[in-house]
């Protein structure tokens, strides 16, 4: 058995894990990042880059977001959201009130295989050693250092660490062994991801849509657009939803798409072009503990995804830049101890939990169909209200504003 020593080791290489190394790389720490996949690969997501992806992204090189510019065939340029109300009217936000006049969009449209393959090549090869088609079989803790085994085909390897970081999604074994995480129906969305051709009606500068419908309350469909006259489609509810309605979330997708009249309209003559595949998606609708002895978890493996937008690749590279700022201060002092490590979920508290607690909070509110109605018919009805909901996306104290009973007085009376 091959036996390796490190001080970091990462495991899982999506955006959590990929972020991780890279802003260590930036810092001149040395570590290990592997991962079971061989890259390119797959990953059933959204594949929506938000305005906080963007941002974060700028900060790992200030060269991306121009390389994304460039490549528009992969990265497709978003600026906009479209709500639908579950009465079926919309209303249009963009992302920015000064529209395309910006110097870059403010979001993207890109499929997780190239995204992860691109933020793949840019982990510094003189800091991270790199292991990928490398499947870690068990989580170890000792004395000393964390044990890592690891499995690649018959050859077996282990891996002696000083501090790993779980970023290997919802499924994280790190999660598991080392924080005892467990799954919480209540707190879990599934997913439905699937790939069609020649959508009709795509907003003319590529807005995402979401679409709340009454049976899927409170979760949505989406349609997010890609290039060559492509779109992501699919469909995410609450597991414990799923559970007590005892849905068949395959079979209620098709059935959106073919019963109702806006959808059916639109999807007549689209192509599925890949069929619908599945994933879980952690909430981060309760706060959990994401560090420990000699462990962190990051993205999905602590489950910060968005409980309202569904916002996971930026919560995931924000947290890897928090991960990668606590562990260059461990290596310096050579502690990695639970209370020494506890000041990552002190900087996502500081960072993240409002905003995911406001994001849970306005999940709750849409269980209300009456309440979404009035809410999108007012924004439909003003410019003003149109701009202050296009400030709710890089404002979270305008957001706040949702859970404010004087903030529904003001939307019914204010022109």
């Amino acid at each position: 058995m091959i036996e390796l020593k490190t001080d970091i080791a990462i495991i899982g290489a999506g955006p959590a894990g990929a972020a991780t190394s890279i802003f260590l790389a930036k810092k001149g720490v040395n570590h290990i990042i592997l991962d079971k996949a061989v890259f390119p690969r797959d990953k059933v997501c959204g594949d929506g880059l938000s305005g906080k992806t963007v941002s974060l992204l700028k900060e790992l090189n200030k060269g991306i977001i121009e390389n994304f510019v460039k490549n528009r065939d992969i990265f497709y340029d978003s600026w906009g959201v479209r709500f639908v109300a579950p009465n079926g009217r919309g209303v249009n936000i963009p992302f920015s009130k000064n529209g395309q006049t910006e110097a870059h969009p403010p979001g993207f449209v890109v499929r997780r295989k190239d995204f992860d393959q691109f933020l793949i090549k840019r982990i510094d090869k003189k800091y991270a050693r790199s292991y990928f088609g490398l499947r870690a079989t068990a989580v170890q803790q000792s004395a000393s250092r964390v044990h890592i085994s690891c499995q690649n085909g018959t050859k077996e390897l282990l891996i002696k660490t000083k501090v790993v970081v779980g970023a290997e999604g919802d499924r994280s074994l790190v999660a598991k062994t080392l924080a005892g995480y467990r799954l919480q129906p209540e707190n879990y969305f599934a997913g439905l991801r699937a790939y069609y051709e020649n959508v009709s009606n795509l907003h003319k500068d590529h807005f995402i849509e979401l679409h709340f419908m009454p049976e899927t309350l409170p979760g949505y469909i989406w349609i997010f657009p890609l290039s060559r006259n492509q779109a992501n489609v699919g469909i995410g509810m609450l597991s414990s939803d799923i559970r007590r309605k005892k849905i068949n979330l395959r079979r209620l997708f098709f059935q959106a798409l073919s019963d109702n009249p806006e959808m059916r309209r639109r999807f007549s003559s689209a192509k599925l072009i890949k069929a619908p595949m599945g994933w879980g998606m952690p909430l981060g609708s309760s706060e959990r503990k994401c560090s420990g002895e000699r462990f962190l978890l990051t993205g999905d493996a602590g489950s910060l995804i968005d409980p309202f937008t569904g916002e996971g690749i930026g919560n995931a590279l924000l947290s890897g830049k928090l991960a990668a700022n606590v562990l260059q201060h461990a290596v310096e002092k050579q502690d990695f101890s639970a209370s020494f490590l506890s000041a990552y979920d002190q900087a996502l508290q500081n960072e993240l939990q409002s905003e995911l607690r406001l994001s849970h909070r306005i999940q709750r509110l849409v269980q209300f169909p009456w309440l979404f109605n009035f809410v999108v018919n007012r924004v439909r009805s003003s410019q003003t209200w149109q701009e202050t909901f296009s400030a709710m996306f890089n404002d979270l104290d305008i957001r706040a504003q949702l859970r404010s009973p004087a903030f529904y007085l003001k939307l019914l009376f204010q022109k």
